[in-house]
């Protein structure tokens, strides 16, 4: 089997645990071949794939949409630029709203999150008659729906 690496060697080279990719495995999400012992072994080009589902996961894709972009791509070979750029275009418009998500998290680090308690003497100025709660359940100044509304 030319070019196939053990699972534990991939797990090295890739940075993700063996139990990790046996899972991606059961989802799909990547492929190995099996050695006459029945053995794991996978291609360099998964190493790619397996960078990917890393960085998407980051991103904060669930593993679904990780395997509907993997989707995308072909699997007989490692994915080039092109590939890359096909799935990942639509990625700078969920990047700026999780830019923008962590600037309004930050932004609560010193002000009123919006959850209503009314415990505290700074809430009764920045959530007088626990106007929050109108919005709903929870730190309602730090979700997005809310923060559009206010």
């Amino acid at each position: 089997m030319p070019d196939l690496i053990t699972i534990s060697e991939f797990s090295r080279r890739s940075g993700v645990a063996a139990s990790a990719l046996r899972f991606y495995e059961t989802r799909g999400l990547i492929k190995s071949e099996r050695a006459g012992s029945g053995h794991r072994r996978y291609s360099r080009a998964v190493l790619r794939r397996v960078a990917f589902i890393v960085f998407a996961q980051r991103m904060g894709l669930t593993l679904d949409e990780v395997g509907a972009e993997l989707a995308k791509l072909p699997e007989n070979h490692a994915p080039g630029p092109s590939d890359w750029a096909k799935i990942s275009g639509s990625w700078t418009r969920r990047i700026d709203e999780r830019i923008a998500e962590l600037r309004r998290l930050k932004a609560g680090l010193t002000r009123c999150i919006g959850c209503g308690c009314l415990s505290l003497r700074q809430c009764q100025l920045a959530n007088p008659g626990d106007r929050a709660s109108r919005q709903g359940p929870g730190p309602r100044y730090w979700m997005s729906d809310a923060r559009r509304s206010r």
